[in-house]
């Protein structure tokens, strides 16, 4: 049951329902005044299993729900195609990063699974596990008509010299940061690097399993690669200060407090949400959807997708309108990663025991996205789609499985990708584009 909140008897109308609310000097925009809420349930797969957040909901993952109304789009000088249509050396072709083919590559992976420890969780480690098939390492993506160049880190590192790469998002998003770290740094430890978390207040609270997010400085280059958690992106905000058992107003149209402090000093900003969105991640979480400062009352916004799609909508809008002022920035929207739950979910025996590399197939052939609530959402936009869907779907050998550290019998982690692994290609067609 909800906490009660007050019957707010006025519906929004259509055309209101991506307004942004201006956000004056309060509670939500001064940092002494901010709970920071408590919402790790998904780092460790194990976790989500013990909390029972999931409940017996399946996560959704079609989000092909019509949103309720269209955005309008800002028309700004940033505007580019979805899918950074760059002309090839032919000029009558175009490089879709997300249209190509997987295929054998003796030189992968690009990092050791064994050697990234200083990186790299523990439970993400296939190599640290059980596990005895790594086929799954051994393939590069090789999009259609792009001469995407091999990942060089020191060429990287050089092209981000001065400037911040920040990822914010889910645990799937903590993968593609990590596995970034991996690839910057070879695998290897590197005393050099400087932990500079503190910079972006994430620190370890009094209490807590770990921090909001992390952040690491290459000196050589003065290249910062961050990561910070925001399961749905959504603005989080106590309704009660006082109780430490306090439900959140999880506000829909409004961006996660981090982004509006710390958007100035981003360089190339990653995002993505999508397997926090059901009724028992909202439960577990005590999030209340709210809309315009208020708590939602119209039903059919109030519906998982819907919201979702909402969301969406309200954070691509809202980055799009900060890009007249940040001229330097380049935002990225990553679509939803794909789980492979085969003969039921993660509770009811689901399991992902494939272990034979590419069996539906090596090619993506479609030119629209999987994910076509975020690709409609940013159309028009200055937001580039990162489009790893439909590759990452024919990829199913490449999960946990059940070869988790903290493995449950029966239960089988089809959701998070070994590393190294799948997020690895995420982050090769990432940085053909910065």
């Amino acid at each position: 049951m909800w906490p009660a909140v007050g019957k707010v008897e006025v519906l929004f109308l259509a055309q209101e329902q991506f307004a942004m609310p201006e956000y004056l000097e309060d509670s939500h925009t001064n940092p002494s005044k901010v709970i920071k809420p408590k919402e790790h349930f998904e780092e460790d797969f194990s976790d989500a299993i013990a909390t029972g957040e999931t409940r017996n909901e399946p996560l959704i993952q079609d989000f092909s729900v019509i949103p309720i109304s269209s955005a309008p789009t800002n028309s700004t000088k940033h505007t580019e195609n979805i899918h950074d249509l760059a002309t090839s050396s032919e000029e009558t072709k175009v490089c879709n990063y997300a249209k190509g083919s997987w295929v054998a590559d003796n030189r992968r992976p690009l990092y050791s699974g064994h050697g990234c420890k200083q990186w790299l969780s523990p439970m993400w480690a296939c190599r640290l596990t059980q596990r005895i098939d790594f086929s799954y390492e051994g393939f590069r993506w090789q999009p259609e008509n792009c001469a995407m160049p091999e990942f060089e880190r020191s060429a990287f590192l050089r092209r981000m010299q001065d400037k911040t790469l920040a990822f914010v998002g889910d645990s799937l998003g903590r993968q593609q940061f990590q596995s970034l770290m991996c690839m910057v740094t070879g695998g290897k430890d590197n005393p050099d690097v400087q932990d500079v978390g503190w910079e972006y207040d994430l620190v370890k609270a009094r209490g807590a399993i770990r921090p909001d997010g992390w952040a690491y400085r290459f000196p050589s280059t003065n290249t910062t690669i961050l990561y910070y958690w925001s399961a749905s992106l959504c603005d989080l905000e106590p309704l009660n200060i006082t109780d430490p058992a306090t439900y959140y107003a999880m506000h829909l149209d409004r961006p996660v407090f981090f982004l509006r402090r710390y958007l100035d000093r981003f360089d190339v900003l990653i995002l993505n949400t999508g397997h926090h969105w059901n009724r028992g991640k909202l439960r577990a979480n005590r999030w209340v959807m709210y809309v315009n400062g208020m708590p939602n009352t119209d039903r059919k916004r109030a519906e998982i997708g819907n919201a979702k799609n909402f969301a969406v909508y309200s954070i691509i809008k809202w980055v799009n309108a900060q890009l007249p002022t940040h001229p330097r920035l380049k935002a990225f929207f990553r679509t939803i990663s794909p789980r492979h739950f085969r003969n039921g979910d993660w509770n009811t025996g689901g399991n992902c025991d494939n272990t034979t590399p590419l069996t539906g197939g090596s090619e993506v052939s479609q030119n629209q996205s999987s994910d076509p609530v975020a690709a409609d959402a940013a159309k028009g936009t200055g937001i580039k789609i990162l489009d790893i869907t439909p590759l990452s779907e024919l990829r199913d050998e490449g999960h946990i499985s059940r070869y988790s550290i903290k493995a449950t019998e029966g239960v089988n982690d089809c959701l998070h990708w070994c590393l190294p692994g799948i997020p690895d290609t995420w982050n090769e067609i990432l940085a053909a584009q910065v």
